[in-house]
């Protein structure tokens, strides 16, 4: 909770551009940074946080979905450079993975009804995740030399083919892969952040050797 409360309110009162750098390297450690400032926090000091951030924190991401500020580069420390619209799916993907994901049962430790999947709720997320993957996940780039197809089912679901190049591309539909991996979109975002090994929720068609040795390094943050 303070991890997406702290991230609010960087949106929502951005840092002075002028003021020297965190000390830290990757997102990681930046947003381990954050938190470690809130570790002795109260409980309801870090709700406080949350609620106070998130009106403004969406007024800002609305902002960036017009031009000419939509396509804007934005670099993220080690998660690589994306167009400036895409920080809403970096949220989106926030808020369901850590706050349902990380937080409810059975995976987390609070038990209370999660709110149920939906393509509102997820197609974002998921976008974010394929967005990242290329860069995000280099190692993946090294051994996908052919096209490798990836069928989510579901809420947030559809069907994608990963492409080889340096790096990889990730396009829409299948486009003649050489194997195809086909999984449940809420599991994707288990086993595509290593939550969960890919094995549990994966059916792989076509060369299935080959398909899972790619799948191997996937590893989104």
């Amino acid at each position: 909770m303070a991890h997406t409360g702290s991230n609010f309110r960087v949106l929502a009162e951005p840092p002075d551009p002028a003021a020297a750098p965190p000390p830290v390297d990757t997102a990681e450690e930046l947003q381990e940074l954050l938190v470690a400032q809130r570790r002795g926090w109260s409980s309801a000091e870090v709700r406080a946080e949350f609620l106070d951030n998130v009106a403004p924190a969406m007024a800002a991401l609305t902002a960036v979905q017009a031009e000419p500020v939509a396509l804007a580069p934005l670099t993220l420390t080690d998660l690589g450079t994306y167009p400036m619209h895409a920080l809403a799916d970096a949220f989106a993907f926030d808020l369901w993975c850590h706050l349902t994901v990380d937080l409810l049962a059975p995976g987390g430790p609070v038990a209370r009804p999660a709110p149920e999947p939906s393509d509102e709720l997820l197609a974002p997320a998921i976008g974010w995740m394929l967005a990242g993957l290329p860069q995000m996940c280099p190692s993946v780039s090294a051994v996908l030399d052919r096209p490798l197809g990836l069928r989510l089912t579901g809420p947030g679901g559809g069907e994608w083919t990963l492409l080889p190049g340096a790096p990889l591309t990730v396009e829409p539909g299948l486009r003649d892969p050489a194997a195809t991996a086909t999984s449940p979109a809420t599991a994707f975002v288990l086993w595509g952040t290593t939550r969960s090994p890919w094995r549990d929720d994966v059916r792989l068609e076509g060369d299935e050797e080959y398909a899972a040795r790619v799948l191997d390094e996937v590893d989104v943050v």
